[in-house]
């Protein structure tokens, strides 16, 4: 069902239904991947990086970046065309972090994992360790 929203970009009304932008922002943005396609596509352009995509066309980083991981730009075709890793800025092809940091989280990941567990191991040892008494007609069990 479609709703109706206020466009991200300029804060026209319109239907949301396929789009998450109105019309008029949708073609300004497609307008915007031609110049981008166009320029890229030239030989002398495709050794770009993103930084010279950026200077020479005037669209944005975010834009480029986001039609790159839309895949509408196919970045085997371009050996040198990236974008930062959201982490630590490197240069990445794919995914939102460069393999470092992906790395170093899963690494964080694994200690909270080790600690979680041996804390729990601990735990269970204590439990163990406590003997409960109880008495029932005078007489001491225990258990």
């Amino acid at each position: 069902m479609a709703d109706l929203q206020n466009c991200p970009n300029c804060g026209e009304l319109f239907v949301k239904a396929f789009r998450p932008v109105c019309s008029k922002c949708h073609r300004e943005i497609e307008e915007k991947f031609e110049t981008v396609y166009t320029f890229i596509r030239k030989r002398e352009n495709r050794q770009s990086p993103l930084e010279e995509v950026h200077a020479k066309t005037g669209v944005e980083r975010d834009l480029i970046t986001q039609f790159i991981r839309e895949g509408r730009i196919n970045l085997s075709q371009f050996p040198n065309l990236g974008y930062p890793c959201e982490k630590c800025g490197d240069n990445i092809r794919e995914g939102r972090l460069c393999r470092n940091c992906r790395e170093g989280i899963q690494s964080d990941l694994d200690t909270i994992d080790r600690q979680k567990q041996f804390e729990e191991r601990r735990k269970e040892e204590e439990r163990k360790k406590v003997t409960t008494y109880h008495s029932l007609n005078g007489r001491i069990d225990r258990r």
